[in-house]
């Protein structure tokens, strides 16, 4: 017994000649827990102790019991050791964040690195010190946050780092490196988005926004209102602010086809050194109804069908085309709508039918499936 459970655990030692006290660790899944026998003169399982440290501990929470009955039932210490690294392994799977408990220098390094950055810029930090949430302020004084998840063998181990970009997050590491370097790389990945934070801030400061409801630092579309039922939405290269954007007008046919001829005859006017909403405004020949100048509620008009402005995310997009009724709906509420009527018909993802207000003829798509 003795050589069997020196060759399966190598770093656990008897402390006396009579062998009644072993110390030392157990490894399972690579990784080491401090761990003390104490036999009885009879070297009987059913009499001994076990004490555990902090770690093996909070490990074995809800296995007690099993490790009870274990050193109960066991034969010898071998087969007890055997059986407790079954229910370690069995208590590695079910709680994840066991399975690595970082070295006391990996809290030591984290500190240090910390009070080099400045205690300033820690926004957040989780129970366990492996996620943190840094600040960062750009030349404009817009904040952000970089959000960096440490691994357990920190800094030998590649962080991971997550952002509100539109551009992929793209930061080096090495085993020399720290958090200061990690924040002063972030720094200047902000400094070459600053053109297109400032595009976009000045469009959700003089227009009205359609959609996204609540626009983040890494949204790249807006869909701007330009009147009653009709807006515009455009996605900007974050790499290219200043370039003519993708734009696509949307609303009843009628009104949009004279705007799409604007566009489409005024784009050589584009000035990449003037703003984008001032070279839409001028490429378009409109001028976009504001804050300062129009109510949001002039544009939030609900669906003729569910009577809200709002379906989860969607808003009414889909709108008559015939100019006496111009009535909007979501594309969702249209689709189930005509696909329900008898004399609608279907070609494709496209179906034909009746406007319900007006019953003049109206289209829709197929609305797309969630995934």
């Amino acid at each position: 017994m003795e050589s069997s459970l020196v060759k399966d655990n190598p770093l656990l030692f008897p402390l006396n000649k009579d062998k009644s006290v072993y110390d030392g660790f157990i490894t399972v899944q690579d990784r080491d827990y401090r761990m003390r026998i104490l036999l009885p003169p009879d070297q009987q399982l059913k009499q001994a102790k076990l004490y555990c440290s902090w770690q093996l501990r909070h490990l074995l929470r809800g296995y007690e019991l099993i490790v009870k009955q274990r050193l109960q039932q066991s034969a010898d210490l071998v087969s007890f050791i055997l059986e407790l690294k079954t229910v370690l392994e069995v208590g590695l799977k079910s709680r994840p964040e066991c399975r690595s408990i970082p070295p006391p220098q990996y809290y030591s390094q984290l500190i240090s690195e910390m009070e080099t950055l400045g205690w300033d810029k820690l926004l957040f930090i989780d129970m366990e010190f492996r996620t943190l949430r840094l600040k960062a302020v750009d030349s404009s004084a817009r904040q952000h946050t970089l959000t960096v998840q440490l691994k357990s063998k920190h800094p030998a181990e590649t962080p991971d780092c997550s952002a509100d970009l539109p551009v992929p997050l793209l930061l080096t590491w090495t085993p020399q490196s720290t958090l200061e370097q990690l924040h002063t790389q972030f720094l200047l990945v902000l400094e070459s988005l600053t053109e297109f934070w400032d595009v976009m801030d000045e469009i959700d400061s003089k227009t009205w926004i359609l959609e996204p409801e609540k626009p983040s630092r890494g949204d790249t579309m807006r869909r701007i209102a330009m009147g009653n039922n009709v807006s515009i939405k455009v996605e900007v290269d974050p790499r290219h602010p200043k370039m003519l954007p993708e734009c696509c007008l949307l609303g009843a046919e009628h009104v949009v086809t004279p705007l799409r001829n604007k566009l489409n005859a005024n784009m050589h006017l584009w000035n990449p050194d003037s703003s984008v909403l001032h070279n839409l405004q001028d490429v378009l020949e409109i001028e976009f109804p504001s804050p300062a100048t129009h109510e949001k509620s002039s544009f939030n008009i609900e669906c003729g069908i569910c009577y809200s402005y709002r379906l989860d995310a969607a808003i009414p997009d889909q709108v008559c085309n015939d100019p006496r009724c111009g009535q909007p709906f979501h594309q969702a509420c249209l689709y189930e709508w005509l696909r329900a009527l008898p004399s609608s018909r279907q070609s494709f993802s496209i179906v034909f039918g009746e406007c319900p207000y007006c019953s003049k003829p109206i289209t829709v798509k197929m609305a797309a499936q969630k995934s």
